[in-house]
């Protein structure tokens, strides 16, 4: 399964942000249970942050992100890569 980055940037006051929060991390705790092995965190010093995962396909990452809670409640504004891994 190739790798895919969803890097965001925060769009709403952190109050708002971090009220789905909780979710956000429920979200990816079911992702890494189905095989996606994914990984979530922040910009130290920097507003947004990173989500590192697997998926089959640029499509089925697009699902993926677009259940993730802080962007079905509108709390970031993301952009997508599969990222092409050239050392291991």
């Amino acid at each position: 399964m190739p790798w895919f980055v969803k890097i965001e940037t925060g769009i709403v006051p952190k109050k708002i942000f971090d009220q789905y929060v909780p979710q956000h991390t429920a979200y990816v705790r079911k992702l890494i249970d189905l095989g996606h092995e994914a990984k979530t965190g922040y910009w130290q010093n920097s507003e947004g942050g990173m989500l590192l995962f697997k998926a089959d396909s640029y499509e089925e990452a697009k699902t993926i992100v677009e259940q993730d809670p802080l962007i079905k409640n509108g709390c970031v504004k993301y952009q997508l890569y599969q990222w092409c891994i050239v050392v291991e």
